[in-house]
């Protein structure tokens, strides 16, 4: 079956539009090979949608060397990259999907705070440098590290957009978009058409890092000849690093690989930046580096060099029907999801960046676990029920996201999400029910498997329904309902749930306080209960074992 392509005269995508199974919410920005956009998937999850360009969907080799970068890159899991989560290659509008980060390009986040130094400046060379030894292991060279690929959340950096440029090597760099505003990202030899290697993205981080530092591009700016004929000859302007840490950059931004530093002589030379011992003592790469502590003024081809950032965009046009979207929404710790939701901007899911109090849920389980070894029958009722809220939640919140990213902000949102409660909520028990059974399947064999161990280590005999294997297929039973089929809903609604609950400090450490409180209670009455026999209420006794 032949192929279908785009021809280049297809209109843009406008927003609220659907992508597959995606429905668009707002453009976050463009570049040479695509238009990225802030997405839902089918169940109100916010991913980041990259939509190839039509140079890239004409040739049908690129779209087969990227299908491969991505079965590759799918395998990729670090915290400092943003996970590849799914793509459509075949289809007329090519797209990829990967996590969507809340957090905005360090080249924006230079220009609101300024130079990075000290401790900033140390933890995203440091990420940085994870990232890119987590995709080098995979066997991908990101080709195209600048600041516009690094978002930063919370002081930390998260890469985007890797393997796009490597799986499109034959596209010329003359071509329009794709070198233009950043050819002074682009290692020499990309612009002279060698081979790359992972030399070539330690290149890269070394021009980002040095932007960090400084606020300006490293090769200045100016006509595209100019500054890519700098880049070309490793005329790096250094001025302002740090002297401790400019022979490692200007080492890695060395025209030629082979004086470059190795991802392992990079990760020594920053534990030595970092405990402040010189970084280039004993090194291979020293000998080929000259520092510079005053270098010399860019050459007059290079037209004007600024200091100052660039002017950030201006922003999109808004539908003056709807409410102003943004890309990093603001959402307070203090609201709950629901509250967020009735104020969020259309199509923006307020759960975007929100944390995920793994501390609360974590008690959470704990406290079911004892609950359990004390009151089996009880312990499995509440587990249900709180399945059965947390999935009324979910349902809740993705339904009222869905229905504005579609609609817009309407004065009708409180009335119906209130009339719809009632359906979600049978929807979310019925869930609950049917998505426990897995659990309990698995509950009880992990209670006769440790009953069993349990009699063939002491010589005894141990029925099943004593506390201690109780307790084991409890923990069973709450990984496998998290992790298990329909666990996303659970988790989505769980994190909503808990958040509503413990919203400040205090609460959460009363929330706290109460879980420790059951959890102990439930072990006093084991130990306190002639041979801790656990209760089975409201039933008169165990249930007989066969």
């Amino acid at each position: 079956m032949e192929t279908e392509v785009m021809d280049g005269n297809e209109p843009p995508l406008a927003e609220h539009s659907r992508l597959g199974p995606y429905r668009l919410v707002q453009q976050l920005g463009e570049g040479g090979m695509g238009v990225v956009h802030l997405a839902l998937d089918r169940q109100g999850r916010a991913v980041a949608i990259k939509v190839l360009r039509p140079h890239v969907a004409h040739d049908p080799d690129a779209r087969a060397r990227l299908a491969r970068e991505v079965e590759t890159l799918e395998i990729v899991r670090h915290p400092n990259v943003a996970p590849v989560l799914d793509a459509d290659l075949d289809g007329p509008r090519p797209y990829l999907v990967t996590k969507y980060v809340p957090g905005p390009p360090l080249d924006d986040y230079v220009a609101e705070h300024g130079p990075m130094d000290g401790d900033d400046l140390t933890r995203l060379a440091e990420g940085l440098a994870g990232a890119l030894d987590a995709i080098h292991a995979a066997g991908v060279i990101h080709r195209d590290l600048k600041p516009g690929n690094v978002l930063v959340v919370d002081g930390e950096p998260v890469l985007i957009d890797f393997g796009i440029a490597h799986a499109v090597d034959d596209i010329r760099l003359t071509m329009t978009g794709l070198v233009m505003g950043t050819p002074g990202y682009l290692a020499p030899e990309i612009v002279e058409g060698a081979e790359v290697s992972e030399a070539t993205d330690w290149w890269g981080w070394a021009a980002t890092l040095a932007f960090a530092a400084t606020g300006r591009p490293p090769f200045g700016r100016g006509p595209m000849e100019a500054v890519l004929a700098r880049v070309a000859r490793g005329e790096s302007d250094l001025r302002d690093t740090d002297p401790g840490l400019r022979p490692l950059l200007r080492a890695a931004l060395d025209p030629h690989p082979d004086n470059r530093p190795s991802s392992t002589e990079v990760v020594e030379a920053l534990r030595r930046y970092a405990a402040g011992e010189p970084v280039a003592d004993g090194t291979r790469w020293s000998a080929h580096t000259q520092v510079i502590d005053n270098p010399p003024p860019p050459p007059p081809d290079a037209g004007p060099v600024s200091s100052d950032p660039p002017p950030p965009p201006p922003p999109p046009a808004q539908d003056p029907g709807r409410a102003p979207a943004t890309a990093y929404p603001p959402i307070a710790n203090g609201v709950s999801d629901w509250e967020a939701a009735m104020g969020a901007p259309a199509g923006v899911d307020p759960r975007i960046g929100r944390p995920g109090r793994s501390g609360e849920i974590a008690a959470v389980g704990a406290m079911l676990t004892a609950l359990a070894a004390a009151a089996p029958l009880f312990a499995f009722g509440l587990l249900v029920s709180l399945g059965a809220l947390a999935r009324t939640a979910d349902r809740s919140v993705t339904s009222l996201i869905l229905r504005r990213t579609e609609r817009g902000v309407r004065r009708s949102d409180v009335p119906l999400a209130v009339a719809a409660s009632p359906l979600h909520f049978v929807l979310g028990l019925l869930g609950s029910l049917v998505f426990s059974i897995v659990p309990l399947i698995v509950a009880v064999g992990v209670m006769f498997t440790v009953a069993f161990l349990v009699s063939a280590g002491t010589g005894g005999l141990i029925e099943p329904i004593r506390p201690l294997p109780l307790a084991a297929g409890a923990v069973g039973g709450v990984l496998a309902s998290w992790w298990g089929p329909g666990g996303a809903s659970l988790r989505r609604g769980t994190r909503s749930l808990v958040r509503g609950l413990t919203p400040t400090q205090t609460a959460r450490q009363v929330f706290l306080i109460v879980l420790g409180v059951i959890a102990l209670g439930s072990i006093i009455w084991l130990t306190t209960t002639a041979e801790l026999q656990p209760t089975w209420w409201p039933s008169s006794g165990p249930p007989e074992l066969p």
